[in-house]
């Protein structure tokens, strides 16, 4: 996800053209798609940077500004603070319903890959503790974890891309691939999909087995440029759905280099997933969260085989 900088930081990203852009091209509507987004909770003050969903259909988002992550148990209801992490990050699940957070993005970002302040704790819903997991990353923006355990983190305003093994070992330098956003695994955990949201901006897939030669599937030009791809999920046929930041399009990837729109919701629109479960923000549905504090359902991604991507 697009990390949200202080004052000082964000204004000299926009003087250099990063934060902001330019109108958008067009997209074709996916078809049975387009119908206003419904708004399911809103947390004033916050910019939420991740969004997940838990086996019994609650979500989970992490407010970058307080590191606060908070539970939501339903659509429309009041959200609840089950953990507090210094510039709280990516979010994603362990094998064994522990649920991971990524910390240190804020701007300490643009040193990542050098100065490598950033790691991961390890929240138990059973328990509400909270412990260490790994450290040393460049950063934990973006989080995904493949059925044996073994995490990936991301940062967008880096190159490199970390694997934490399951015996704990962190690679810092797994991969390099400037600007990869967020990252999912597919369900056969051969490749991550991510987002590039400024250096060359598009989504690509990295194959787990040669991160060397990642493949990519979109690349954005013209009037969408500066469009700021962000966190991507996948939906039942394996298909790349995800933001646009700044004006909050959704989007589906069909094939490489075509993709169509299923929704516009709030702008600075920084991660999808689909729910899980029968209840809650339940699986089939499509929900956004956004640097404004909101999360949204976009109806025009629903897909009754979709569901949140964990191990």
């Amino acid at each position: 996800m697009i990390v949200r900088f202080t004052v000082p930081v964000a204004a000299a990203l926009v003087t250099a053209g990063l934060l902001t852009a330019p109108a958008a091209t067009a997209a074709p509507i996916c078809p049975g798609a387009g119908q206003p987004v419904i708004r399911v909770a809103e947390i004033p003050g916050t910019a939420l940077q991740a969004l997940t969903v838990d086996p019994d259909g609650r979500a989970y988002v992490a407010d970058l500004t307080s590191g606060r992550v908070f539970r939501i148990d339903a659509p429309g209801a009041a959200p609840s603070v089950v953990a507090t992490v210094p510039a709280a990050g990516g979010l994603a699940w362990l094998p064994d319903g522990r649920l991971l957070i990524g910390y240190g993005s804020d701007a300490r970002v643009l040193v990542g890959d050098a100065a490598r302040a950033a790691g991961i704790v390890v929240f138990d819903p059973a328990t509400g503790t909270v412990s260490p997991f790994a450290d040393g990353l460049s950063a934990a923006s973006g989080l995904t974890v493949a059925h044996d355990g073994t995490v990936f983190a991301t940062n967008d305003f880096g190159d490199l891309v970390a694997r934490i093994a399951p015996d704990g070992t962190v690679q810092a330098d797994w991969a390099h691939f400037p600007s990869v956003n967020g990252g999912v695994l597919d369900p056969a955990n051969r490749y991550i999909y991510a987002s590039r949201t400024f250096v060359n901006p598009g989504v690509s897939r990295i194959p787990v087995a040669a991160p060397w030669a990642p493949e990519s599937l979109l690349d954005f030009t013209g009037g969408d440029l500066l469009a700021a791809p962000d966190d991507p999920t996948l939906d039942s046929l394996e298909r790349p759905v995800l933001p646009l930041n700044p004006s909050g399009r959704i989007i589906r990837i069909d094939a490489p280099g075509r993709y169509c729109e299923l929704g516009s919701g709030d702008g600075e629109t920084s991660v999808v997933t689909y729910g899980r479960g029968s209840t809650g923000f339940a699986a089939g549905h499509l929900y956004a969260a956004t640097f404004t504090g909101i999360v949204d359902e976009i109806p025009g991604g629903f897909d009754p085989a979709a569901t949140t991507l964990a191990p």
